[in-house]
């Protein structure tokens, strides 16, 4: 079959309730509208053996309590955009959590100060060099480990 200019071949059966429902998407996302309807919130969340050093951690480094808090179980700090989850794994999934390898993955928090949010951390947690600053084309960072073994990497605009 031949087609004309700015026609396209369908698969058929190619219902017009289906080509609605996906302009309607199209339309959403146009006008800023999320096509994840069924996210509502974004939680990073790790599983600590040693789950009350791990919240201490946060708790210092992000300046706050962590709400809702259930003591050696789970606790929340709020983030820009998202939830830092901790919690305590249960038993029988615990030899999983307590591996200490590390992962490609990372908590990126940018800070104001690199240098001022070094100081600050040595203050509860092994002091860091500020000759480890790697410096990269989006600007200046530095890696750092909680407790559990994660990888947080602090991060300053240039």
């Amino acid at each position: 079959m031949a087609l004309g200019w700015g026609q396209t071949a369908l698969p058929r059966p190619f219902s017009e309730e289906a080509t609605r429902s996906k302009l309607t998407v199209l339309l959403k996302l146009a006008m800023g509208h999320s096509a994840m309807v069924f996210c509502k919130k974004a939680f990073l969340t790790i599983g600590a053996v040693n789950f009350a050093e791990v919240v201490a951690f946060y708790q210092s480094l992000l300046e706050q309590e962590p709400q809702p808090y259930s003591p050696g179980r789970y606790g929340e700090f709020q983030l820009p955009g998202m939830v830092l989850a901790i919690f305590s794994p249960h038993p029988d999934h615990a030899q999983e959590f307590s591996c200490s390898d590390r992962s490609g993955f990372s908590l990126c928090l940018e800070v104001a100060d690199l240098p001022t949010a070094i100081a600050s951390i040595g203050k509860f947690h092994l002091p860091i060099a500020e000759n480890n600053i790697t410096y990269a084309s989006h600007g200046r960072e530095i890696y750092l480990y909680d407790p559990a073994g994660n990888r947080l990497i602090l991060h300053e605009n240039c």
